[in-house]
């Protein structure tokens, strides 16, 4: 789920960077430190905007600013029981994975429908119900999410296809 959360991070800047556009380019390392990146429970997607950047503080030893920088950004949080959209990315015997966007996600053969079973002679290996569901690389396929795990700067999650409305995407 999507959410517009307020957050603060110190930034530091080099001193051949002082001058009048200070503020404009704290801005920019902010962005480029943080957009796309995991913090714990959730990825920041993009920032909004800058509201508070406070006086540089000089540290000690090393010459550098430090500032301290409110922004908005957007940050999504997977959850247990959110349904995604994903896209195979790779396949073997014990199921698949895929990515929801910055999320990696697999699924078990266990947590897919009966019906549907590994097939190691095609090539590329895929699960295939043969009639009309193949799981392949590049797929797009609906699945729910079964639980999470995290680590530092990085999500996992389990995800399940069984169930209705959840499986491949037809084109």
């Amino acid at each position: 789920m999507f959410f517009l959360h307020n957050l603060e991070r110190r930034v530091t800047l080099h001193p051949s960077y002082f001058g009048r556009n200070m503020h404009e380019l704290v801005t920019t390392k902010l962005v480029k430190d943080v957009e796309g990146t995991c913090a714990g429970d959730y990825y920041i997607i993009a920032i909004m905007d800058t509201f508070d950047v406070s006086e540089g503080r000089i540290l000690p030893g090393s010459g550098l600013a430090e500032f301290t920088v409110g922004y908005r950004a957007v940050v999504w949080r997977p959850f247990k029981g959110e349904v995604v959209d994903a896209i195979v990315s790779s396949v073997n015997r014990h199921g698949f994975f895929a990515n929801a966007g910055p999320l990696r996600l697999f699924v078990s053969e266990h947590l897919m429908p009966d019906e549907i079973q590994y097939d190691a002679n095609a090539t590329p290996p895929q699960f295939t119900n043969n009639a009309d569901m193949v799981i392949e690389p590049g797929t797009h396929v609906r699945a729910k999410i079964i639980g999470l795990r995290t680590e530092v700067g990085e999500m996992w999650a389990i995800g399940s296809i069984n169930g209705d409305f959840l499986g491949c995407l037809q084109a």
